[in-house]
């Protein structure tokens, strides 16, 4: 599963990120594909040559994180249908992080794979793209986010930043945390597991792998029931019930089973049903 670290989607104010130099990158409020109000910001300087627009993020906190993702969504003008447009027209942008101040390691060139036009604009229609991206492995407190520019005329609609985990799970009689997915994709995470209450281990090591997408794989070890306990949807260890039998003389003594059963006059049983009580 993921956790979002940073969602601009959700943002009810200005998201003050900084831009420089001040003519390249502004902030405005504008509409997504489903009409809801979001912040955006956007570039346009294309008739202007040796453009390099910088656009900075807030800081991010990596929280335990060590691989994060970052996913865009943006719309790119088509520089064929801008009229007169000089040869430095671009349809990509550059996405980096800074951990430290002064040190920005690109992470990937962002291409569009669907621009408009202006006949595209006039009629509403948006052509959204969405790219993802991850990097790591990360070691500070957190970072920043960087978008460059170098002389497109697009709209950078939202910025989703999250990374992933494995849910705690219970699995063959033993519990595992929560875990966070390593510093690769390809990273495969131990996890040790602990047997549930009145379990108890049957092969050790108990653990599993959480995977780069944040699946659980590769089971190892398990627990059992302790003796006199019985399993139920092999998550608990239930105790042993009681057996209680009422019959025509008015006796009443119990056994190790499951059932209660009460009987009628003539030694008939007249209902059944299950009673769970400890020893």
């Amino acid at each position: 599963e993921t956790q979002t670290m940073m969602d601009t989607r959700t943002a009810t104010a200005e998201l003050g990120w900084t831009a420089y130099p001040a003519s390249g990158w502004e902030e405005v409020s504008g509409y997504d594909e489903n009409l809801n109000t979001i912040r955006t910001y956007q570039v346009c300087n294309v008739f202007e040559p040796s453009q390099n627009n910088w656009l900075l993020t807030t800081f991010v906190r990596r929280r335990a994180a060590q691989r994060v993702y970052v996913e865009m969504r943006f719309t790119v003008r088509d520089c064929s249908s801008i009229p007169r447009v000089p040869g430095s027209c671009k349809e990509t942008f550059t996405s980096t992080i800074r951990e430290r101040p002064g040190a920005y390691l690109k992470v990937d060139t962002i291409a569009a794979d669907e621009s408009f036009s202006q006949v595209d604009f006039g009629g509403r229609l948006m052509k959204v793209n969405t790219e993802v991206r991850s990097f790591g492995p990360l070691s500070r407190n957190g970072f920043y986010l960087a978008f460059q520019d170098y002389g497109a005329c697009m709209s950078l609609l939202s910025v989703r930043v999250f990374y992933k985990k494995c849910p705690s799970v219970v699995q063959n009689f033993a519990v595992f945390p929560e875990t966070m997915t390593g510093a690769e994709s390809t990273s495969l995470v131990i996890a040790r597991g602990t047997c549930i209450p009145n379990a108890e281990e049957v092969d050790v090591p108990i653990k599993l792998y959480c995977n780069g997408d944040g699946e659980w794989m590769v089971p190892i070890g398990s627990c059992t029931c302790k003796a006199g306990f019985e399993p139920d949807n092999s998550n608990v260890c239930r105790a042993p019930v009681l057996q209680y039998e009422r019959r025509p003389s008015g006796g009443l003594w119990s056994e190790p089973r499951r059932r209660l059963r009460f009987w009628g006059g003539s030694g008939k049983v007249l209902q059944r049903f299950w009673i769970l009580r400890r020893l």
